[in-house]
């Protein structure tokens, strides 16, 4: 289906604000394997990395190398790096037909990405 015709079938209606806290839910979670000390955070940046780092304890990472999809450029400090939303959470929330419970917000925001500051 051409691109165009598919945003076309999108549907269309009112987005409510009523009962979005971005207090409920919270900012980094603890990752796959809770016991590395990496959270989603440092997940995505090694997740995504072109070379990879080396990870000490408490998941301090040193070394490796990142591309950015949006500009192309090489970033080899993961302090550099800033994993964000390609959609604020608010916007979403706002958009759904009905309200998210706490743990369809969680598994949302386990889809990120690293990108450059």
């Amino acid at each position: 289906m051409p691109l165009f015709e598919a945003i076309d079938r999108l549907p269309v209606a009112a987005e409510h604000r009523e009962g979005y806290k971005r207090g409920l839910y919270k900012h980094w979670n603890k990752g796959l394997n809770a016991g590395d000390g990496c959270d989603t955070r440092k997940g995505v940046i090694l997740a995504e990395a072109v070379e990879a780092p080396q990870v000490a304890a408490g998941c301090k990472l040193t070394g490796g190398s990142w591309r950015s999809a949006y500009d192309n450029v090489v970033v080899t400090d993961a302090a550099r790096l800033d994993v964000d939303h390609f959609v604020p959470l608010a916007e979403v929330y706002d958009s759904e037909q009905t309200p998210w419970s706490a743990a369809r917000g969680r598994r949302t925001r386990t889809t990120r990405t690293a990108r450059t500051p």
